[in-house]
């Protein structure tokens, strides 16, 4: 039996390693595929900090900072704070050579809290102009969030996640065998990515009678909206209480 990692490449293949390391046989399908987007800053901006909500735009943004050929390096971004959204995204920072990585809570609301604190704390300056370097689709206003707060945000769109539109075929064997007892989801748009591939591929009354563990209860919405029957979110929105929620699930399942 496996465990059927729905996370996009490079970061499924992380979790794939730890998911075998707890002695699980793994499938991976990333139902969402990453395509960064050339980064241009034309705002002049001074900017007091980065804030950051994934590590995909880590991925992006680095090359073409470090790029000397795109005129891009003396912007002197590497130095500044960066906030980002959770130690995994952190740890994306920290590699590609910024200086001073913050790390929040690991949602998008810990990382805006987490900010304010830092002006509450004047380790940020209140009215600071923030570089938000950010996805085509995002599941909330931060920018707006910050702005209301009394700080000027400027977005830059450095990546975009496009959905997958079909399963491996050897998911979609391992569906009709009975051979999955878990789907991991890590967000929204993966989660319907996945649903909409699962319908079209004929396995969707399969996929959903088994355990789906969600990063988070927001993630869980989207499966429990469409039908799923065992569905459960993480109490973090970390991997390893996303690990714990699974082993619960399949701890039920043997009861």
């Amino acid at each position: 039996m496996s465990i059927l990692v729905t996370r996009p490449h490079p970061d499924n293949e992380a979790t794939a390693e730890n998911l075998r390391a707890r002695g699980h046989a793994v499938l991976l399908a990333p139902m969402l595929k990453f395509e960064p987007v050339a980064f241009h800053d034309e705002s002049e901006a001074d900017y007091g900090a980065i804030i950051v909500t994934s590590a995909n735009a880590i991925r992006a943004v680095a090359p073409q900072l470090q790029d000397q050929d795109l005129g891009l390096k003396n912007l002197g971004l590497f130095e500044l704070p960066l906030f980002a959204v959770g130690e995994h995204t952190a740890a994306a920072a920290r590699d590609a050579g910024f200086a001073e990585v913050i790390v929040a809570g690991g949602d998008a609301a810990a990382l805006r809290d987490k900010v304010m604190q830092s002006a509450r704390d004047k380790l940020l300056k209140k009215k600071s102009t923030l570089l938000y370097l950010a996805g085509a689709d995002l599941s909330r206003d931060l920018g707006a969030e910050l702005g209301a707060e009394g700080f000027s945000v400027v977005t830059q769109t450095t990546y975009r996640m496009t959905p997958v539109k079909i399963l491996p075929r050897d998911v979609c064997d391992g569906f009709a065998a009975h051979g999955i007892e878990a789907v991991l989801h890590y967000s929204r748009r993966s989660a319907r990515a996945f649903l909409d591939a699962a319908r079209d591929e004929g396995v969707e009354i399969s996929a959903l009678a088994i355990p789906q563990c969600c990063l988070s209860e927001t993630v869980a919405s989207v499966l429990r909206d469409a039908g799923a029957s065992q569905v459960l979110g993480a109490a973090t929105p970390d991997e390893n209480a996303l690990f714990d929620t699974l082993e619960r699930a399949l701890r039920t399942r043997l009861a």
